[in-house]
């Protein structure tokens, strides 16, 4: 082996615009191509939004207004406008804002100067315009390069930021964004920020009264074990109430921020509630008992806050401001006061919370000892080679990037997991076989999950026994045949995540492979189509003398054809769940007791290829 050269010209200088594209893991987390909502092109949207949120918390404006297609994005905000002779320096030079002055953005997101500059460098086509007292400066750059520096003029216009992107496609491959993502995300930030008017794409968001208001969209009213509890103090604000669902439920944030992986400020409210609860029954209840099945909000304001990645989905800050009270103490003194007098004043909402605590009591017990016999089960089955064929790179392993691209294919039967078993990236695609068809779980408890052998080894090969923290899979993908015995093993499955692992799907893990229905080939050249429309323009191009194949399962695919539809051409659908999409009420109408509205309904609905759940989920 070679010796490898390390001199002087091996230690590299790299520019700001450089640096991120080289390392853009960095900056905006994984890259993907957005079909996930974490994926990097919402980062960059999230960018350009909170610096439109924080001018509206400072104060100026009321207004934003946002543009998306498919592959470009403009938000239009109604602040301050970035002081004109900076425009450039605050889109293109590292460090560089505003927000270092902590008496301008005394509460902001964004404090080290980098996002709207990864943004810049990240996009095919970035273009800045302010706007300040009566003259205006635009300027245009391409990944990061200024193109045109355009002088300033006068302007009719009011005062702000217009800022328009296109993602870089050599960056994020075949990317598009999801209008379920961006509604999700936008429907946040005006819960966030009430009085602040967000118009989308033809659509207003609004909130009058905050987090109440975005519970009382997460929950049906029907599945609330209590009226929902709203407190809010200063510079922190808090909805709770309990369901019917199996685990937690958390939406948390700082600073209008959705801090996705929680942070300090959730794990103080998870601590305050069970020893407000505890000392309010005075009673010792497992922390578990009392979490089960919560729904609940928490936003918080802090000073100069400190996350734990340039994305920001966690917060690492200890104190709330510098020199203040620590982020658990806070939490915790608020919740000991306004949740126990809450508590106190509402007595029907306190025995209904009772009621709940005992009823999670009951369940744990119940199924303790079941559990434990499942868990010694599942390791005497020797999981990782009886079901499951595993990848290198896993989501709740390492800071390799390569665990974003972590994903796990569930698959049914020796031919379909044997091809896709050849085919796969072994480095960050894995392989889950059941053996035969799972049973409907529809209606079961969790005691269930531990008596069903598949299913059991499937929670522990995902590693979502206690919930989705230590996730080992970024993408559970869903890879059955097209026929309707596939269709059904999908229903189940789905069925399965929805009932008992419901964040799985809120957290847009959880996806649809989609594999070709034919091939249309010529001695020359070969098309796979995914449905009827496509099998008919590639007869159409291919023209006469075709060779039709129509796939009935996956196991006909050839493991060397199947690689060309898992690796950088894969499709995936996924599963959203929207304010629209009642968990319940679909389980019940696709999975429970046979009824008239539903036999009417497939009558009325069925077609060709169509999967009746896509159509409701997506």
């Amino acid at each position: 082996m070679s010796e490898v050269r390390y001199e002087e010209d091996s230690i590299k200088s790299l520019d700001w615009r450089e640096h991120i594209r080289l390392r853009p893991g960095m900056y905006i987390g994984k890259l993907g191509d957005g079909s996930a909502p974490d994926d990097g092109i919402y980062v960059l949207f999230k960018e350009i939004m909170d610096n439109a949120i924080d001018e509206h918390v400072m104060g100026y404006g009321k207004t934003i207004d946002i543009k998306v297609t498919d592959q470009s994005v403009r938000i239009r905000d109604y602040g301050r406008g970035i002081p004109l002779g900076k425009v450039i320096d605050c889109v293109s030079k590292i460090n560089t804002g505003g927000k270092y002055d902590s008496g301008a953005f005394k509460k902001a997101v964004g404090l080290n100067g980098v996002g709207t500059k990864a943004v810049n460098a990240l996009s095919g086509a970035f273009r800045v315009q302010s706007v300040r007292d009566g003259r205006t400066k635009i300027a245009e750059f391409e990944k990061g390069i200024l193109l045109q520096d355009h002088r300033e003029t006068d302007s009719t216009e009011r005062n702000g930021t217009l800022i328009t992107f296109t993602p870089d496609g050599t960056v994020f491959r075949n990317f598009h964004f999801v209008a379920e993502f961006l509604d999700e995300m936008l429907w946040n930030y005006a819960f966030l920020n009430a009085g602040l008017t967000i118009n989308f794409n033809g659509q207003k968001f609004y909130s009058a009264n905050g987090l109440l208001d975005l519970l009382s969209r997460k929950v049906e009213p029907e599945t609330q074990r209590y009226p929902i509890i709203h407190l809010k103090g200063e510079d922190i604000e808090v909805a709770m109430t309990h369901g019917n669902q199996y685990g937690e439920e958390h939406y948390s944030f700082v600073n209008g921020q959705f801090t996705t992986q929680g942070g300090t400020h959730l794990a103080a409210f998870r601590e305050g509630v069970v020893k407000v609860i505890r000392e309010f029954y005075k009673k010792d209840f497992d922390p578990s008992d009392i979490r089960a099945s919560i729904i609940s909000a928490i936003s918080v304001r802090v000073q100069e806050p400190v996350f734990e990645s340039q994305t920001k989905t966690k917060l690492g800050s200890l104190t709330m401001w510098p020199d203040g009270p620590s982020v658990r103490t806070y939490v915790a003194d608020f919740l000991k006061k306004e949740l126990d007098d809450f508590l106190h004043k509402n007595p029907s909402t306190a025995q209904a919370l009772l009621e709940r605590i005992t009823q999670s009591e009951r369940e744990r017990k119940e199924i303790a000892g079941i559990k434990k016999l499942a868990n010694e089960r599942a390791k005497k089955a020797n999981l990782h080679n009886k079901n499951l064929r595993d990848c290198r790179y896993h989501l709740n392993e390492g800071k390799d990037d390569r665990r974003y691209q972590s994903s796990i294919f569930i698959t049914e039967g020796d031919s379909a997991s044997g091809s896709i078993t050849k085919s796969r990236n072994v480095e960050t695609q894995a392989v889950f076989s059941l053996r035969g068809k799972p049973m409907n779980c529809y209606g079961m408890t969790k005691k269930y999950v531990y008596e069903n052998e598949e299913l059991n080894l499937l929670q522990h090969a995902l590693n979502i026994e206690d919930g989705i923290e230590n996730l080992r899979y970024n993408k559970v993908v869903l890879a059955t045949d097209a026929d309707e015995d596939g269709k059904h093993i999908r229903m189940i499955l789905l069925t399965f995540f929805l009932q008992f692992f419901p964040d799985l799907v809120r957290n847009g893990h959880l996806f649809i492979l989609e594999t070709p229905l034919f091939r249309v080939r010529t001695k020359k050249e070969t098309i796979y189509c995914y449905d009827e429309t496509e099998k008919q323009l590639a007869m159409n191009k291919l023209g006469k003398g075709v060779e039709i194949t129509r796939f009935k399962g996956l196991g006909e695919i050839s493991p060397d054809e199947f690689s060309g539809f898992i690796g950088d051409n894969i499709r995936l659908a996924p599963v959203i769940l929207t304010k629209e999409t009642p968990i319940p009420k679909l389980l019940e109408f696709y999975m429970g007791t046979n009824t008239p509205e539903r036999r009417n309904y497939i009558i009325d609905n069925l077609r060709i290829e169509k999967d009746l759940v896509d159509h409701e989920l997506n």
